[in-house]
């Protein structure tokens, strides 16, 4: 699989993580059915997601872009659905999540 592939694999896991990340939300500790179940399905397509990609891109790489690329797109979810507005002090350290996603990837992928 070449590195554009992966890559496309990449946003897949992103965006199902996220998704999942959203529906646990509305599970409310997991005591509502449907966005349980809704949040266990996408948690597992985000794995496959994930998977394929560290076929080619190494482990801590593939991670550290999952995570920080996740915790960018559940912060604008929180944003958006929520109306959760984070404080200076947040923006910031997303800030250096999105350079440290950036450095891991121009730095850490064998190409």
């Amino acid at each position: 699989m070449n590195l554009i592939i992966a890559y496309l694999f990449l946003a897949f896991a992103v965006i199902f993580g996220t998704a999942s990340n959203n529906y646990a939300k509305s599970a409310e500790g997991f005591t509502l059915i449907i966005p349980s179940i809704l949040s266990a399905a996408t948690i597992i397509l985000c794995m496959y997601g994930l998977s394929t990609v560290m076929k080619t891109v190494p482990i801590g790489v593939t991670y550290a872009s999952f995570a920080g690329l996740c915790i960018i797109a559940t912060t604008l979810v929180g944003i958006l659905k929520y109306s959760q507005i984070p404080n200076i002090q947040t923006i910031i350290g997303l800030i250096f999540i999105i350079a440290g996603v950036i450095i891991v990837n121009i730095f850490g992928v064998n190409k």
